[in-house]
């Protein structure tokens, strides 16, 4: 599902909202949640799953061209852990398929 898609499921399911506006909602939660993680915050959603950011230490690793070991800063992830409700959902709905 797309950004597009996921607007459009919503719309389809909120009569007193115009697509515009649900565009605006979804834009507006998507901008909160990258916002905490950008503050290095965690974003829990009950349910559904949590966001929080990682981080990953130096490194050393090989550039597969080459062969040559390189250094690998260290970098901030962003990570999502699945709540236990969706973790059920989808594995009963890879089951039925």
């Amino acid at each position: 599902m797309t950004k597009s898609g996921l607007i459009d499921a919503v719309h389809g399911k909120t009569s007193s909202l115009t697509k515009v506006q649900v565009a605006h909602v979804v834009d507006t939660i998507l901008d909160s949640i990258k916002s905490a993680l950008m503050k290095g915050e965690r974003v829990e959603i009950r349910d559904f799953g949590n966001f929080a950011v990682r981080s990953r230490n130096a490194r050393k690793a090989r550039n597969p061209r080459t062969g040559i070991m390189v250094d690998v800063p260290p970098k901030k992830v962003p990570r999502f852990k699945p709540g236990k409700e969706l973790k059920e959902m989808v594995e009963k709905g890879a089951e039925d398929k």
